[in-house]
Parts: structure tokens; C-alpha cells; sequence
């Protein structure tokens, strides 16, 4: 009988995969019941997303969802969707007026430290025991909510002249980036929607160490178990001294999506 393997496996999650999907497949290619995960990814979202894997590993689950996160992203502006994102429906249009990469920078500053997002309504957040998506889906509508996250630093911020912004973003737990991209839209004076999201870190933990979750249904489980490794919190046992701060940002969003998480 095969012993069944335990620990952190680092997946790059592939695009038009929800993160439970991804949890589906390891659950069959591992042969265990008992796997958690670091935060959820839109399925249209890349990236990294941590498996934890068996009790040892999953009892630290809360521990993993208060880590801050590192995304690069780019938004189109001129458009909104009702996800915030390009998997959903156009549901209004604005133009974009001349904009200058300065212009884009300060309003970025104005987005930074602590900061009050809307949550998407097509989201995992739950109302009276309801993910909010599928409220949405139902065409219920839904109050707005927010939630207060910690924006770290933008960086390597790129625009093409016209209406494409790229941009990485080092955040809070509880952080959506569709959000945050929106936001900014709005303080160039128009709207916009993500058209591309990937994340790159999770507290200390890096996509290139990734298993590439589109080889997950393939790749014999004797070969994805050596990719697996010790459920250790990267303080030795205490998350939250590593990012206090963030602490106090997860209490209400700690089975949210970035969906982003």
C-alpha cells in the first residue's frame, strides 16, 4: 500500500482552470482527500498556488492565506465588465482621454498604503453562507461591499500610448488586483478591466519553482510527489511576524478570491 505523500506543492496554475479544478486533479493524481490551498485564482488568472497536502500541511492553511502576494497584471482601459475582468460582459464604455506614463505613476501613489477596494460581485466571497458569484450568476443583486487591504509598492509600470497598462503589484492578502484595476481606471478618468493577471509570489514562495499544473492529470504521482516540500511556515512556525501588517487585513477575506488571495 502506498503511503500517502504530504507537504507544499507549488503549482503555476494554467489559465481557464479554477483553483478547485486544480484541486480536483491532485486530489485523483496524489490519491488523497485532504488538500487545502493558499488563496484562490480567477480561472482566467496564471500563477502560482500553493497545494498543502495532508493534515500537517493543510492545519497551517490560515497561516499560508495571510502571506502577501506579488501579481503582474495589465489592464485595458475604456471598458468595463461586470466580472472586472475579460471574462465578462461589456457593461459600459468611456473614453480615454491623452494620458502621459507620468500621469498613470501618481495615480498609482494615490492607490498605495492602505486602501478601501470594492469586491467584485462575480467573487468567492460569501453573503449569509452565498459565494457572491453565484448570486450574481442568478441576476440577485447584490449591496456593495468593500474590504480594506494593503498596497505594498507598484512597480514596472508600462503603457503603450493608447489604452494598455502593465503593471506588478506587490499587495496584501484579501487584495483583488480586478479591483485595484478598476480603481485605477477610474483615477485616469474612465474605466477599464483586467486582461491579463498572473501571480508571481506568495509570501517567499516563487512561480519558477512551480509545477506546471497543466502537466498535473499526466505526470506519474511517484514523480509529482518530488516536487513536494516540508510544510514549513517561512518563519519558522510564525507567518504573521514576517508581514504584521497584514494581519489585520485577512480576518474578513481569508476564503476570498484575488481574486485574489
Amino acid at each position: 500500500m502506498l503511503t500517502k505523500p504530504s507537504g507544499l506543492l507549488l503549482i503555476d496554475k494554467p489559465q481557464n482552470f479554477t483553483s478547485n479544478d486544480i484541486v480536483a486533479i491532485a486530489r485523483r493524481a496524489l490519491g488523497t482527500k485532504c488538500i487545502g490551498h493558499s488563496g484562490t485564482l480567477d480561472p482566467m488568472a496564471t500563477g502560482l498556488l500553493i497545494l498543502l497536502i495532508e493534515r500537517q500541511a493543510t492545519r497551517l492553511q490560515e497561516s499560508f492565506l495571510q502571506l502577501s502576494k506579488i501579481y503582474r497584471a495589465e489592464l485595458t482601459l475604456g471598458a468595463e465588465t461586470d466580472s472586472w475582468d475579460a471574462q465578462g460582459e461589456t457593461v459600459r464604455t468611456l473614453p480615454v482621454g491623452p494620458l502621459t506614463l507620468q500621469q498613470i505613476q501618481a495615480a498609482t501613489q494615490t492607490l498605495s498604503g492602505e486602501v478601501r477596494q470594492p469586491i467584485p460581485p462575480f467573487s468567492a466571497k460569501k453573503i449569509n453562507g452565498r459565494k457572491m458569484y453565484d448570486l450574481a450568476r442568478a441576476g440577485r443583486p447584490v449591496q456593495d461591499r468593500f474590504n480594506t487591504v494593503q498596497i505594498h509598492a507598484w512597480e514596472d509600470i508600462t503603457f503603450n500610448g493608447k489604452d494598455k497598462i502593465s503593471f506588478t503589484l506587490h499587495c496584501s492578502c484579501g487584495t483583488y488586483v480586478r479591483a485595484l484595476g478598476l480603481l485605477l481606471a477610474r483615477a485616469l478618468g474612465t474605466t477599464g478591466h483586467l486582461t491579463a493577471l498572473r501571480r508571481l509570489r506568495i509570501g517567499p514562495f516563487d512561480v519558477q519553482n512551480a509545477f506546471d499544473g497543466a502537466r498535473l492529470k499526466t505526470t506519474p504521482r511517484e514523480e509529482i510527489v518530488k516536487f513536494l516540500k516540508e510544510p514549513l511556515l517561512p518563519t519558522g512556525g510564525k507567518a504573521a511576524a514576517q508581514e504584521p501588517e497584514n494581519r489585520i487585513y485577512c480576518s474578513a477575506t481569508a476564503q476570498t478570491d484575488t481574486e485574489a488571495k
